[in-house]
């Protein structure tokens, strides 16, 4: 019985998550996320944009998410962003890039490793 409610919650969500028309992309692609962010009152849209780390669950399921990273002054800034939020504007695809991978953790440690050389180097 439980069962049968979820799986109506999730096709009504789906539902909802179809009439978003997002671009297609993979990881290790760079994208720009437009965000709404509520400060008090008022509320405005952030762009985030950095590389695509991991999607989890696939871009059409409706508990979809999708991982940006991106270094920020040499300190690594990851976020995680649901397909089906509706703080999520919009998402363009700044730059198309091949992995082999479908899982970019690796990334994590490589870049940095690379802010601390830079560092040390000043």
């Amino acid at each position: 019985m439980a069962i049968k409610i979820l799986e109506k919650i999730n096709a009504e969500q789906t539902a909802k998550l179809a009439d978003k028309k997002f671009p297609e992309f993979h990881t290790g692609d760079i994208v720009r996320v437009s965000v709404r962010i509520k400060e008090g009152e008022k509320t405005r849209v952030q762009d985030f944009e950095g590389k695509v780390l991991a999607i989890d669950n696939g871009t059409k399921n409706a508990s979809g998410n999708f991982t940006v990273s991106r270094d920020s002054y040499g300190v690594r800034v990851e976020k995680l962003f649901p397909f089906n939020s509706p703080a999520v504007e919009k998402i363009v695809v700044v730059k198309k890039n091949s992995s082999w991978r479908s899982k970019l953790y690796t990334e994590r440690t490589f870049c940095s490793h690379k802010a601390v050389r830079k560092l040390v180097k000043k």
